[in-house]
């Protein structure tokens, strides 16, 4: 497995389309450190834009207890692992089985724009002398937001996992986040995705495994790297890899 090791090196930007930590634009550790549990931070690998972390935290409590609690619960195994294959998958649906019922429901939305042109038109008085006259027209621009769904929205907050899909998913997803957000309709966005350190647990299970989940999939690089560029628009993104300690019966080899 060199080739797929090369693309997953230990550390620094990896690729064009790959970061392998956040640039400025994304909150300080500390930030994290401060309002994620310890628990969560020793098996998953977590990043904050915009202060998601604290708006998920201190303006959503409820929301934020569902959703650690829903990653205390997340256990897979090799087999698990094996059986994955795309949105459908085992790892989906343990995600769906404690959210759904706490009220984490799929959302579409969709919208018109309503644009208002205003200016001012000038014509003549009786007397010949100027006058600025206000002038008003309204268009509407159907469809405008057409079908960008999230698969989990409660309140203000929308959550999403994408465990192997192409890493084109991303941009979908962020952008979904995006008009939500302009939208006012949430406040705070939360992405699952693999980190790069559950690479050993792929290679020690085949190279067709290894293969399967491959550089060009959704794991926290893609992810990072278009957090970075700021494909989010202005929502907050809090972003989650599953590490090998999620893995209940896969241990590091000595």
């Amino acid at each position: 497995m060199a080739e797929e090791e090369a693309v997953f090196p230990a550390g620094g930007d990896v690729g064009d389309d790959v970061a392998s930590k956040p640039d400025q634009s994304g909150d300080p550790p500390s930030v994290v450190a401060a309002y994620i549990p310890e628990d969560i931070l020793a098996r998953y690998e977590v990043y904050s834009y915009r202060n998601a972390a604290l708006i998920l935290r201190q303006a959503y409590p409820e929301q934020f207890e569902e959703l650690m609690n829903a990653l205390r619960a997340f256990k897979i195994s090799t087999a698990t692992i094996l059986k994955a294959g795309g949105n459908e998958s085992e790892i989906p649906k343990l995600i769906s089985a404690e959210l759904r019922p706490r009220g984490w429901n799929e959302t579409t939305i969709r919208a018109d724009l309503l644009i208002s042109l205003l200016w001012k038109e000038q014509q003549l008085k009786r007397n010949g002398k100027p006058k600025n006259v206000k002038r008003e027209e309204q268009r509407t621009k159907a469809r405008f937001l057409d079908g960008h769904k999230v698969d989990y929205i409660k309140g203000a907050v929308a959550f999403d996992l994408e465990w192997n899909s192409k890493d084109q998913t991303f941009d979908r997803d962020l952008y979904a986040f995006s008009a939500f957000s302009q939208c006012g309709v949430i406040d705070v966005g939360v992405l699952l995705t693999r980190s790069a350190s559950l690479n050993p647990v792929f290679a020690s299970l085949g190279k067709k495994v290894a293969a399967k989940y491959g550089a060009s999939t959704t794991w926290m690089g893609k992810l990072i790297y278009r957090l970075n560029a700021g494909r989010n628009g202005s929502c907050p993104v809090l972003a989650i890899g599953i590490r090998p300690e999620c893995v209940e019966d896969w241990e590091q080899p000595a």
